[in-house]
């Protein structure tokens, strides 16, 4: 029987970097990549223990097993994870309903990953529904960057309301959509 509920141990932690490790680009054929999507970011244990301080994770069990998450990371990750700057700091210059992106409340999904054994079994959408009414009362909206190359992870998101705001083209080359789920609308 599969539960959805938040992360709160590290034993939960570990799972999502297991499921995490199994579906990174980097691993991945290009038809899989094409065909089932991908996680781009490797995280660290240490850096879901910083987030978590925070903000718990969405996580899909199937007994002891992660079988799907969704990250929650907030402007206080900014801080502890160096690499997160960047793209936080983006937010000042994204202009969203006639406002930067800074000036709201808002949560960043900091990756969203089904297992591959659980794909298709409504798990997405599920565990997108239990972080929206989770963090609803404290957000504004969710807002996450998804590669355009990653059209499973783009059409899902579109499909549960996420929209684009902007689109840019990162130092590799590769081109990111900013999405937006608002949850005030």
């Amino acid at each position: 029987m599969i539960t959805i509920t938040t992360s709160s141990t590290t034993k939960e932690l570990k799972g999502i970097l297991e499921l995490q490790k199994q579906n990174l680009k980097q691993d991945l054929t290009p038809q899989q990549i094409k065909e089932q999507g991908f996680v781009t970011v490797s995280h660290s244990l240490d850096d879901l223990e910083k987030m978590h301080l925070h903000e718990p994770n969405i996580i899909a069990k199937d007994g002891d097993v992660v079988a799907a998450y969704v990250l929650g990371m907030t402007v206080q990750s900014k801080n502890d994870i160096p690499r997160l700057v960047e793209m936080y700091e983006s937010f000042d210059h994204i202009i969203y309903r006639e406002k930067p992106v800074s000036d709201y409340s808002y949560i960043v999904v900091g990756q969203v990953c089904v297992g591959k054994d659980y794909r298709g079994k409504g798990l997405f959408d599920q565990c997108y529904d239990a972080y929206k009414d989770y963090f609803k009362g404290k957000y504004d909206f969710a807002i996450t960057e998804i590669a355009s190359i990653n059209l499973r992870s783009m059409h899902a998101h579109k499909r549960i309301g996420f929209e684009v705001i902007h689109t840019y083209t990162d130092n590799t080359d590769v081109e990111w959509n900013v999405v937006v789920w608002n949850w005030k609308l």
